[in-house]
């Protein structure tokens, strides 16, 4: 949690020192607008099983670079096509158990004590946006909203189990590697809410199974992205 503060003070530090320096530049009439960006987000699980439950902070980190594409002569409608990495972690009650190459899945009981337990992912992301803002070449404060689908595949999985007496991490494969879903961030100036859905399972399908029914949880994130330049 603490990391995740220092880097919404580092992310408005950069920003706030960007557009320092954009305003004291001379109006450029083929501007590109926000070609940077890193985000914070907390991660939610939808469809979760009957008896699972998160806990603790589930929180997804990411950066990347976007080619801004502008549409039209004002340069307030554009695509862009991006190329980034996140790191998404989800903390709930449901541990992964390795059996040599397989994995089980139970629900940690109530009353047993212990300190956190969750899934890690590391992907590789290509946002695909539609944007439409009321930017200008002098006024670097303005409205943006940019809808589209983003991209990703997992590079790396894992699930880490910490208790008084154990720690357990291993590589968990069961994952959905191919990821893809519909985003949407808007907000003005320095601040822009960002939101994710995705529209296929965190698990592979037949692969993650909790007492004999398949676990269909599915990522919703939402949190905020700072655009640096």
């Amino acid at each position: 949690m603490r990391n995740c503060f220092q880097l919404l003070l580092i992310c408005f530090g950069f920003t706030l020192s960007a557009q320092t320096v954009q305003d004291t530049l001379v109006p450029d009439p083929d501007y590109l607008e926000d070609q940077f960006y890193v985000g914070v987000t907390y991660n939610l699980l939808l469809n979760k099983p009957e008896r699972v439950k998160q806990r603790n902070l589930s929180y997804g980190l990411q950066a990347g670079f976007i080619k801004d594409i502008p549409l039209n002569r004002e340069r307030n409608v554009a695509i862009g096509l991006g190329l980034g990495y996140a790191v998404n972690s989800y903390y709930t009650n449901l541990r992964a158990v390795e059996n040599g190459e397989n994995f089980t899945y139970a629900v940690i009981p109530d009353d047993f004590s212990y300190k956190r337990n969750k899934i890690e992912t590391h992907l590789v992301e290509l946002p695909i946006e539609f944007r439409l803002r009321n930017s200008n070449p002098v006024d670097y404060k303005f409205w943006r909203f940019y809808a589209g689908m983003k991209l990703g595949y997992i590079v790396g999985s894992r699930s880490k189990f910490v208790s008084k007496d154990l720690k357990d991490s291993f590589y968990n494969t069961d994952t959905d590697n191919f990821r893809y879903g519909l985003m949407v961030n808007m907000g003005y100036n320095t601040f822009t809410i960002h939101a994710y859905y995705a529209l296929n399972k965190l698990f592979e399908p037949g692969k993650a199974n909790l007492e004999g029914e398949e676990i269909g949880m599915t990522p919703l994130r939402i949190g905020l992205i700072f655009y640096i330049l």
